[in-house]
């Protein structure tokens, strides 16, 4: 699981997002931000890495292991586009499904078959945080797959549906703010309220273990 600052003020507020967050095999950094707010707090450096940035390695990996993905999530036809877009990098790679994140109640029963027909190593769902973190933890005993990836708007990344900034931006933490520029009705309240109010967070925390430390 991916974990940056929205994650990080969703988690905030939503109990049952951070268990799941606390229960995870596997969470890494995926902003600017929290390596950040790492730093501040005193913790050691951490690695910042982006499903869009090593979904290429992955797919390269694959290839040459034969190991088989499912794309779930997107708008319809994004997961598709994703994957085609893919194959046409890795002809050897072998994706064995894909269906859109907006599937309904009734829809449910059949995306979660197709899933454990299509038997992939590895899903990658994404919905958007906090909805695919949910959705995999409610089915996770349902899902006959050895590896599950929660990938946020990859596909759309992927597919060329949202543009990703410019390499200079996105190496020096900029990304955000080339995002919020692309999407900004979507994006405004994440990044203009909630990046303020993460730091805010950061520092209350910092202040208090200054006034720990030299008060013990």
């Amino acid at each position: 699981m991916y974990f940056n600052i929205n994650s990080a003020n969703i988690a905030k507020n939503d109990d049952e997002y951070k268990e799941i967050l606390n229960s995870a095999d596997l969470v890494y950094c995926d902003g600017f931000g929290i390596a950040i707010g790492a730093k501040l707090l005193g913790n050691p450096p951490l690695f910042r890495m982006t499903g869009a940035d090593w979904i290429y390695d992955l797919c390269s990996f694959c290839g040459e292991k034969y190991f088989s993905l499912y794309f779930l999530g997107g708008e319809p036809g994004v997961s598709k586009k994703a994957k085609e877009k893919l194959l046409k990098y890795y002809p050897n790679l072998k994706i064995s499904g894909t269906f859109h994140g907006y599937f309904n109640e009734e829809e449910a029963y059949r995306v979660l078959e197709e899933i454990n027909f299509n038997s992939p190593d590895i899903l990658l769902v994404g919905m958007g945080t906090p909805k695919q973190e949910k959705w995999i933890n409610r089915n996770f005993d349902r899902i006959n797959v050895p590896v599950i990836w929660s990938v946020g708007a990859l596909f759309d990344f992927v597919s060329g549906k949202i543009p990703r900034g410019p390499r200079w931006m996105v190496g020096n933490g900029f990304e955000w703010f080339f995002r919020l520029v692309v999407e900004p009705r979507r994006l405004w309240r994440r990044y203009i309220l909630g990046n303020p109010i993460f730091f805010f967070r950061i520092l209350i925390q910092r202040c208090s273990k200054i006034f720990y430390y030299n008060n013990k």
